[in-house]
Parts: C-alpha cells; structure tokens; sequence
C-alpha cells in the first residue's frame, strides 16, 4: 500500500503459471527457457522441483493474499515429461494454498513424443480440466525439419487420446515451415480440422534471436506466401466452425483459453518455475517479475526463499503500450473501462493514438468498445507501435 505512481480502483483477474523446464530436444527455432534432456543422461527432477515450486509459491503468498485464481497454466518446455503423480501433487498443493475459483481451468502443455495411451486419462485424473497438445505439423519431413520427436502417427494418436480424455483441448500448428508448399498447409489443417479440436492455435514460424534457426536460418514461404496461408487458414477454420477470436486461436462457442485471455486483456499472473514471468497489480503500481532461469540454480534459490532474479515496477508511460500489445491481438478488442481500470490511466492518454489507428483504418471504436479492423490484424505491429510511449 506504499505511495506509487498509479490509483487502481481494482484488481484484474489473476492466474498461476507454472514453468516445467524440460524436453526430450530442444527444438531449433524455440527461444524459450527450455533444457534438454541429453540421450542417456539423468531424468527430470520430479521430487526436487516440485518441492520448489512449492516453496516459491508460498514466498509468493505475501504478493497476493485473498485473491481468487481463475486459472493455472502448466508450460514448458515439455510439461507432460511429469508424471501424472507429479502434477497431482503440485494441483493438490496449489489447491492447499491459493483460493481457487470453483471453475478454474487448469491447462498443461503436452507433446505427443512424449505420449503414452491413458496418460493423458491420468492427467485428467491428477486434475487438469484442459489439454494444449503441441502437433505443430502432420507432415514427417516438416516435423524432422522443425526437431520435433514424433511423427505422424504418434501426432495422431495423441490428438485422438486428447479428445477422448477431455471435454476440451487444444491443438498446436505451425505454418509458413520450411520448404512447406499452400497445398501442404492445406492438408495439415484439413487433418487438424478432421480430428475435432474444439480449439486450434496456428503460429506463423518465426527466427527468433539466439535459436539455431537464427544461426542456419532456414527457406521459409515468402510473404507474400505466408500471408496467403494464413488467409486459408480463416477460411478453412471458419468453414469447420471455429472462430478466430484472438490474432493466433480459432475456437468453437465456449472453448477459448481462459489462461490467455487473462494475458490479452492484461489480467495478472504469477509465474512460478525456472525463468518464470509474472505480472501483478497493486493498488498504485504495475510489477514485472522474472524468476531465476538455471533449473538447478532456480531450486537451490527457491528452496532457501529466494527465487527471484529481477522485479520492476512499470513505468506509467508504458503502460499504454504494454496493455495494447495484449489487448489488440483479440478479434473484440477491449472495453475501453478495462484500459482505465488495469492501468490506471484516463483515456486521454490513449486518445490521439486511437484517433491515428481510426484515422489509418486499423482500428474501429464506438463508446463502449475499442478493436481492430482486418488491415489492422493484417498489420497488427504497426497497430501496437502506434501506443509506444514517446
């Protein structure tokens, strides 16, 4: 409650997000903090991690004391290298020590190389409610391209497990992959759509600095290409019955990300686990927190109370940027009270921005409700860069 730069009338929602660090390969074009497990080499830590996500949770409780979680999110790396009796430990253990909604969705990130049949039932069982498998492409040579540890067939399976084990689950893809051809697109999404996802997250490929794509960079689709894929995309999701609610997520009635919706509507989330980020609100400040990255070095740090490597307090100027950068990736944009409420800031601080976004058609608004047009999910970084603070 110490004097701040800000005056929040209230909270945003708020979720958990729990960083699971480990793969079975690391993947050449991933930049997430990732440690692969060496062929032959030990296995994940279960017993020791856990133990400190435990004890970094309860450090935390301070930052959040009374608040009810909407949703946990289980991320990696590859969480399902966990056993079931693992994350049953660390539901029972979160559920001991927050004040879970009754309908908290409780998602864990799966890959299908590390798919066994009922696994996905005892995930189910240990208390996830969602399912968010990473298939990223039905095609051998794309999958072999991309570092990926199944193929087709395990792809398969593992969907066709998912939907049989939970009401519902999302399903990976990735497009514009090297050497990928419209018509190979065109049959990754047909096979996707055919399997019955309730929801589909698509991701445009992406060389990210400090990856091994950045080193070798690989023959991707042109743009111009890229651009023609994603329109089929929408359409063909669309034609299936998803809608596309978010820049990436196309979902039926009911079945969109609760997890990330709190993200893009700039809702908080601690973040808990190896190189975990978090966002929370206080009554007069935004804060950014980062936990320790080393997964070894983050125990020993989160076992003797002190897990975390960086915090800041969001400066009041970037807060406009920051809240758009979420906010603008949604189809229905955001409620104009949301952007007064979870920044504290009046909306004349935004308002010769909206006018330039109106003014190049990349944005539409009426009293209520701000959102962008198609140019302006066509060009959605020119639409962000527009609320960066001067």
């Amino acid at each position: 409650m110490r004097p701040g730069t800000l005056q929040l009338g209230a909270l945003p929602p708020l979720s958990l997000y729990v960083h699971l660090p480990w793969c079975l390969r690391k993947c050449p074009y991933c930049d997430f903090n990732s440690h692969e497990l060496r062929e032959g080499g030990r296995a994940v830590p279960e017993q020791r991690y856990v133990d400190a996500l435990v004890a970094d949770l309860e450090s935390a409780l301070p930052l959040i004391w009374g608040r009810t979680v909407h949703s946990v999110f289980f991320g990696g790396g590859t969480p399902s290298l966990f056993s079931p009796e693992a994350i049953e430990r660390l539901i029972s253990a979160i559920r001991a020590r927050l004040r879970l909604a009754a309908d908290a969705e409780i998602t864990l990130e799966a890959n299908p190389g590390t798919f066994e049949r009922d696994r996905f039932r005892a995930f189910r069982a240990a208390g996830v409610t969602r399912l968010s498998v990473g298939v990223q492409s039905f095609h051998d040579a794309h999958l072999q391209a991309l570092g990926r540890v199944h193929d087709r067939a395990q792809a398969l399976a593992a969907v066709e497990e998912a939907a049989a084990s939970f009401d519902t689950f999302n399903l990976d893809l990735m497009y514009a992959l090297p050497g990928q051809s419209m018509a190979q697109l065109e049959d990754d999404v047909a096979t996707a759509l055919a399997l019955g996802p309730p929801h589909i997250s698509i991701y445009h490929l992406s060389i990210e600095p400090n990856t091994y794509f950045a080193k070798f960079p690989p023959v991707v689709p042109e743009d111009d290409t890229a651009y023609a894929m994603l329109d089929h995309i929408t359409e063909m999701t669309a034609a299936a019955g998803l809608a596309r609610y978010e820049i990436s997520a196309y979902a039926r009635p009911g079945h969109g990300c609760l997890h990330n919706l709190n993200y893009w509507q700039f809702g908080d989330y601690l973040g808990i686990g190896a190189g975990a980020h978090g966002k929370l609100s206080f009554a007069h400040r935004v804060v950014r927190q980062v936990r320790v990255r080393e997964p070894a070095l983050y125990m020993e740090r989160a076992l003797a109370g002190n897990a975390l490597a960086q915090e800041h307090e969001v400066k009041r100027a970037e807060l406009p940027f920051e809240f758009m950068l979420n906010a603008l990736r949604l189809r229905e944009g955001f409620l104009l009270q949301d952007f007064t409420e979870r920044t504290g800031l009046s909306l004349a601080a935004i308002g010769p921005a909206l006018e330039e976004a109106e003014r190049r058609g990349l944005l539409q608004r009426d009293l209520r409700r701000a959102w962008p047009t198609e140019r302006g999910f066509d060009f959605l970084n020119d639409l962000q860069s527009l609320f960066l603070a001067d």
